[in-house]
């Protein structure tokens, strides 16, 4: 399944996503291991789609605007 995420901070704002649910993980390690299992793999799956993205443009346009 796909989803697109609309964030204001762009592939910034996911990086702090994928940071948050490893954080996250690390806490409920000792009580939910299954739920700390679960947000790496989001974080890792997150994290290896924003590795497939390209490079951000560098302001200038093909037209070299």
């Amino acid at each position: 399944m796909a989803a697109l995420l609309r964030l204001p901070g762009g592939t910034d704002d996911a990086g702090e996503l994928v940071e948050a649910l490893l954080v996250a993980a690390d806490t409920r390690d000792q009580h939910a291991p299954a739920q700390a299992a679960r947000w790496r793999e989001l974080a890792h799956d997150i994290g290896d789609a924003l590795d497939q993205l390209p490079p951000p443009a560098t302001g200038r346009t093909a037209l070299g605007n």
